[in-house]
């Protein structure tokens, strides 16, 4: 007699082709990692037997086959009514009285005397192997109670193995149709009802680097996460701070969580969605601890597997314990060579209708076409855009037509955004308007290469696809290639460039776009004039009671993402250098910054770092970056001070920078200073005693040298690192420096664009040169050239 029911205690995940992929993983976690602190709760699962002998006992393999050679292979014209005759055969069949009297027994065995809740999940015997993801192809029911709903959701499961998606779903990945059985795992619910859940990749889901856990998650019961219904709360996670035991959240962010998936009373509909209260909307769903414990058992799973996985948590909100429920293979960026990239850049920008969460980083031009659900089917050409509301498993077979997906709801963990990664289309996922902004039948753009927000454009805009191959990138052998970079949304997937680390991170986009007021505002909140920019302040800060830490937290989150994407290599953090009119900008600033006639030679850089107007916003940079390098454990990182016009004014701010709690050599600490100014070429030999290196910031010092406003249009045409005054105070510092023995680097757009720039720094010693990045390629092409003559000329 077959085995019928496996218990998890007695599942491995060598059991796939008993148990299927999702139950195998079950009970491979519960017997082999509960030792290690890991919850999974407990359950069974029928096995493949168990299917085989429903099919045997109401003999229906036949039947389904001769349904299935029926199929139009080529359109799917007929996919619906292939699938509902199927289904109808298998909900009519009668459930076996030896199984189910096995599932009923296991049920008691597994629950005691009381009835307890169940959820009961579909698991395909081909489901969640590397090579295919069945992941939503199949049912799950959750809340299930006693013997009599338990069957009839085993039996359901068993029909869900022909819905019309997973059909489609097998004919796309070649599996067959009649030799795919399905397992059906029963495990103690979680009451997540009355706590979160959520779900987690070992990876950074968009870029799939591979140092950081992401988890996402939501009040109430997890299918809200998967469905799109709501945008949950994000945590990202490194792993080498995670295993050093420092502070590893290195950014969280609030989704709005709008609703609440809870139990119901309704035993033929068991679950139901509610609102979320608004104070719960403005709370994260876990705190510092529990995020990290659901990483460090994400990373022991990940270990455990030896390859990147996706799983889904729960929180029980009866007893506040955390369980690990499902945990499967990640089958995108896992598939993908990282090195093998398609960069995509818009050459005009057009008038925006919405923005929402970029998925991918690609573009798309087409006609927008709204459905509002899988029955609109019918309206969609193949190369469209859809917009909806937000989508199913049930959307699959139409998806795969689609260009684009553009939805209302959701977040980078929704279906839509999983679908999307899996059929390599852009996607804006959590617009919560497109279905109103975009016209049906209009030509539209998606644009997702501008970071993780992503746009959606009026018309079609042009724009440039590149293939890039860093397999095959050489690197110079004497000088340092490093990278420019500002933004922290696109750090993880620049760091698969070739790069020897970052040799320039401006603060300044980060202070622009993530935080937004101006430093001295925060920190004099309470005596603010202007009310107008108070109110505005306090709707952005409102969930911190300390204004001060919002600058700190937001500051430290972006700078660590940076370093985080980088690391082990180093990441030199220029400290602010806004002008006064750019800092007035800022919310709130116009009530702490002067009115400069000439704001590029005025109040900037290091004179203002212990000047009374900005000191104690200076001690907020400061603060954010002991958190980065001491509480985060991203020692990676240096400081570079920009215009320093004097030693003695380095040597303020170095003692500035001591008493706010960065000591120079301290944990390691390098603290650099911009070559920009005249001064520093004359006073270079002063300099180096002071700090720990030099980077060449040829703008300014080229401007200051000739005696040119670069921003004045009537003598910009005078403007050239490659005049010669420019290139003789360059070729003097270099010279000092290397004397010296300090490092000195250079940060510009010149050694790219000019061959001979690039050989003229080589020729003089200059250790590091760093880049934009659609420089990059071509800029270690001309140093590796350089290289080569220089070396031919000695």
């Amino acid at each position: 007699m077959p085995v019928l029911i496996k218990k998890f205690s007695e599942i491995h995940i060598e059991d796939v082709p008993i148990v299927g992929g999702k139950n195998a993983s079950l009970g491979e976690m519960f017997t082999r990692l509960s030792s290690k602190g890991i919850n999974v709760p407990n359950g069974f699962a029928t096995t493949a037997s168990a299917f085989w002998h429903f099919m045997d006992e109401n003999k229906l393999r036949e039947p389904i086959r001769e349904i299935i050679t029926r199929l139009d292979r080529e359109n799917f014209s007929n996919l619906k009514e292939i699938g509902q005759q199927i289904r109808k055969l298998l909900l009519n069949a009668t459930m076996p009285k030896d199984l189910s009297d096995a599932i009923v027994s296991s049920y008691q065995e597994l629950c005691g005397l009381k009835n307890a809740a169940v959820a009961v999940r579909s698991s395909a015997t081909a489901e969640d192997l590397p090579e295919a993801s069945f992941a939503g192809q199949h049912e799950s029911y959750l809340n299930i109670t006693g013997e009599k709903y338990l069957l009839e959701s085993v039996q359901k499961c068993f029909v869900s193995l022909f819905t019309d998606r997973a059909i489609k779903y097998r004919e796309d990945a070649g599996f067959s149709q009649e030799t795919i059985a399905l397992s059906v795992g029963i495990q103690k619910m979680v009451r997540s009802d009355k706590a979160c859940s959520g779900v987690g990749f070992t990876l950074e889901p968009e870029s799939g680097f591979r140092n950081i856990i992401h988890l996402a998650g939501s009040w109430g019961l997890g299918e809200n996460i998967v469905q799109g219904t709501v945008t949950p709360d994000e945590f990202f996670v490194f792993k080498p701070s995670l295993i050093q035991g420092k502070k590893a959240v290195i950014q969280k962010k609030m989704g709005n969580k709008l609703m609440t998936m809870i139990y119901s009373d309704n035993k033929e509909s068991p679950i139901t969605n509610i609102q979320t209260p608004k104070e719960m909307q403005e709370r994260f769903v876990l705190n510092e601890n529990e995020i990290t414990k659901l990483a460090t058992w994400a990373l022991q799973i990940e270990s455990h597997y030896g390859k990147p996985m996706d799983i889904e948590w729960a929180k029980d909100g009866i007893t506040n314990v955390l369980f690990v429920i499902q945990a499967r293979p990640e089958t995108v960026h896992s598939r993908k060579n990282p090195l093998l990239i398609k960069d995509y850049k818009l050459l005009a920008k057009g008038k925006e209708i919405t923005n929402g969460e970029a998925i991918g980083a690609k573009i798309a031009t087409g006609i927008a076409r709204i459905l509002a659900s899988p029955k609109d089917a019918g309206k969609l050409k193949k190369g469209e855009i859809v917009v909806t509301d937000m989508t199913s498993p049930d959307w699959d077979p139409i998806l795969k037509n689609a260009a684009a997906i553009v939805t209302n709801k959701g977040g980078r963990t929704s279906h839509a955004s999983i679908i999307a990664r899996e059929l390599g289309v852009p996607a804006i996922v959590g617009t919560g308007n497109a279905t109103d902004s975009i016209k049906d039948g209009t030509m539209i753009t998606v644009s997702c290469c501008e970071g993780k927000t992503g746009f959606v454009y009026e018309g079609s805009l042009p724009f440039k696809e590149t293939a890039l191959d860093f397999t095959k990138v050489k690197m110079p052998e004497s000088t340092e290639v490093m990278m420019i970079v500002g933004d922290p949304e696109k750090a993880f997937k620049l760091s698969f460039y070739p790069n020897d680390g970052v040799g320039l991170m401006r603060i300044e986009f980060i202070i622009n776009h993530a935080v937004q007021i101006h430093p001295m505002a925060l920190v004099k909140f309470n005596e603010l004039k202007d009310l107008e920019a108070k109110s505005k302040i306090e709707v952005i800060t409102h969930h911190y009671p300390d204004k001060e830490e919002y600058f700190i937290e937001k500051l430290s989150e972006g700078v660590a993402t940076i370093a985080a994407a980088f690391y082990p290599k180093n990441v030199i953090v220029r400290m602010s250098d806004f002008k006064t009119n750019e800092y007035a900008n800022l919310l709130g600033g116009r009530e702490f910054e002067p009115v400069e006639e000439n704001p590029m030679l005025g109040f900037r850089g290091a004179s203002r770092y212990y000047n009374n107007l900005y000191k104690e916003g200076f001690r907020l940079e400061c603060t954010a970056m002991k958190v980065v390098r001491e509480e985060m454990g991203l020692t990676n990182v240096k400081l570079m001070i920009p215009f320093c016009r004097t030693v003695e004014e380095g040597k303020k701010v170095i003692d500035m920078m001591k008493q706010y709690g960065l000591s120079q050599d301290e944990n390691g600490l390098e603290i650099l200073v911009m070559a920009e100014i005249p001064s520093n070429v004359l006073q270079a030999e002063e300099f180096a005693k002071l700090f720990d290196g030099f980077s060449i910031g040829s703008n300014d010092l080229t401007q200051l040298t000739l005696g040119i406003d670069r921003d004045s249009a009537l003598v910009a045409n005078l403007f050239s690192e490659q005049n010669k005054s420019a290139k003789e105070m360059i070729a003097m510092v270099i010279k000092k420096a290397r004397h010296a023995g300090s490092k000195i680097g250079l940060c510009g757009q010149a050694p790219s664009d000019f061959p001979e720039f690039a050989r003229f720094l080589v020729e003089k010693g200059i250790d590091s040169i760093s880049f934009n990045p659609d420089a990059l390629l071509k800029g270690i092409e001309n140093i590796i050239e350089a290289e080569k003559q220089v070396s031919i000329t000695i």
